[in-house]
């Protein structure tokens, strides 16, 4: 084992929950010095964005045949719809004296570590540079002015995460935060490319050094405690057939570019301080790499019964605070459906340029014609037999549709065993479904410590389309990524790393607060 890999496995291990203690965060939070949400550069030409709030034609369910919808032009007002769909707001809650807002890409404690830029190449309509994107005004901040020609291949997207947002609340555990963040950044980058009638692909084989001096967090820009971490760049296809990407030729132009503004303080007092956390940091950066393709063969899906909209269900997805626990069964028809959603096959996942490693260990509650009890959801065929052998022998291991790849393992009423495992969170208990994500994880991480956040991401992006479909089943979804780890493997018989479970999920009937009033995403912004 490296060392880098020897990192990453301790700081895993460190950062597990268990019932016996919590892994290591403040004593104390003061809720009125809460990390500012929107980052913004001082000293940068200010480009607004066309108004938001613009619906598209294509239905949800469309999203299954992407092809099918209509290419619309690249310019200022769709690139805007893009990330305004991708990482805007979609609503604003008001409690009181308390105001805050949600966004369209979900996260841990709405903490928000990630952030956006635009990387245009062509002069057609943003000259080019690196641009931030500032969700609160839906607005670019021209952090660079390219001074090379370069060939035009459209515009990419950069993802880049400030880890000290998520340790502010959650310490030495936010790392894992921050890494299904850039997963439901992702996924939310997907659809709304797809609803464009666009398409992502990532560029995978790109290192961390490189995403840096793009986007230039590589820079003395920025205060030392709040700095951004690179995790991504994403190009947009936004044409059938588009030009080359030229990594060497984009980067000089970013070196020899002229840079604009410095990042403003978040406004937090750092009153911990978690070196963990830039410790595997380090450990999991990514060099440059060879990324062979694999693409899993497109099979036919589940047909969505929803009739909304793809940008409506993207803009009204919330993450549910509390369940009805006396919910009427979810139809079958809609538990199918939402499975096949995140199998490598869907179309959702087409940017995913890996084999699946991610597997779902589902604790069903209240599903039309499903007995109550535990059931896995082996993402690929070769999985099965590994899967079989790491868990309980009791387990039966039957499989239960033709549609799906889901066998049934024990029948029994779970709600308090996956209640308590999700740190004792009602929503895990109170729904239609919960679930636990199992990665493949010692042998994918031995040689390639990086590895480890790519499988955070895989969490995310099943996660963010469970979202989605919630919201098309007339359900709710969301996100835990508090649950007690260790006890986890336990009640699935997992002895050793070879898997281990990253992230929970849960989807139910949601119970509204009337106490809180929703106010529109832009209602701050002058017409």
């Amino acid at each position: 084992m490296n060392q880098q890999t020897e990192t990453v496995l301790n700081y895993h291990n460190r950062t597990k929950h268990s019932l016996e203690r919590y892994a290591k965060a403040p004593e104390s939070i003061d809720w009125e010095d809460q990390p500012d949400q929107f980052r913004h550069f001082s000293g940068c030409e200010i480009i607004t964005l066309p108004k938001p709030g613009t619906e598209l034609e294509a239905l949800f369910a469309d999203l299954d045949n992407p092809e099918r919808i209509p290419k619309k032009p690249l310019n200022l007002s769709h690139a805007g719809l893009l990330l305004e769909l991708a990482f805007g707001l979609s609503a604003w809650k008001q409690f009181g004296p308390s105001r805050w807002a949600l966004r369209c890409n979900p996260s841990s404690g709405n903490l928000h570590p990630t952030e956006a830029y635009l990387i245009g190449t062509g002069e057609d309509f943003i000259e080019p540079g690196v641009y931030h994107y500032v969700s609160h005004d839906h607005s670019l901040e021209r952090r660079c002015r390219f001074s090379d020609n370069l060939a035009d291949a459209g515009i990419l997207i950069g993802l880049s995460s400030v880890h000290w947002r998520e340790a502010w609340k959650y310490g030495e555990r936010a790392f894992r935060y921050c890494q299904h963040d850039i997963g439901h950044a992702l996924g939310a980058l997907r659809y709304a490319a797809a609803a464009l009638g666009w398409t992502v692909e990532l560029q995978a084989q790109w290192s961390d050094h490189d995403i840096a001096k793009l986007l230039g967090l590589d820079r003395d820009d920025f205060k030392k405690e709040e700095h951004e971490f690179p995790d991504i760049i994403c190009r947009i296809h936004t044409q059938s057939e588009m030009s080359p990407l030229d990594l060497k030729a984009l980067l000089d132009a970013a070196q020899s570019g002229t840079w604009f503004g410095k990042a403003d303080s978040l406004r937090a007092y750092h009153m911990y301080k978690w070196p963990v956390i830039d410790e595997v940091s380090i450990a999991a950066s990514k060099p440059q790499t060879e990324e062979p393709e694999w693409l899993a063969v497109r099979r036919p899906l589940i047909e969505s019964s929803c009739t909304q909209t793809a940008s409506q269900i993207i803009r009204q997805r919330r993450s549910a605070q509390q369940f009805d626990g006396k919910m009427a069964p979810l139809p079958q028809t809609d538990f199918y459906r939402m499975l096949s959603a995140v199998l490598p096959t869907a179309a959702a996942f087409e940017l995913w340029r890996w084999p699946p490693k991610i597997h779902l260990f589902v604790f069903v509650h209240r599903v039309e014609g499903l007995d109550p009890g535990i059931y896995a959801l082996p993402r690929h065929y070769d999985a099965l037999e590994s899967l079989q052998a790491a868990t309980l022998p009791g387990f039966d291991w039957q499989k239960t549709s033709e549609a799906l790849p889901l066998y049934h393992l024990y029948s029994g009423d779970c709600r308090k065993v996956a209640k308590t495992l999700s740190c004792h969170q009602p929503i895990a208990g109170d729904s239609a479904f919960s679930l636990g994500m199992v990665a493949e994880f010692g042998e994918t991480i031995a040689e390639k410590p990086w590895l480890y956040r790519r499988l955070f991401w895989e969490c995310g992006l099943i996660g963010q389309t469970l979202y989605l479909e919630a919201e098309a089943a007339g359900v709710r979804g969301t996100g835990i990524g508090c649950y007690f780890d260790d006890s986890v493997h336990e009640i699935l018989g997992i002895k050793d790393d070879k898997f281990q479970s990253l992230y929970h999920f849960t989807v139910g009937k949601p119970r509204e607060d009337n106490r809180m009033e929703t106010l529109p995403a832009y209602g701050h912004l002058k017409s």
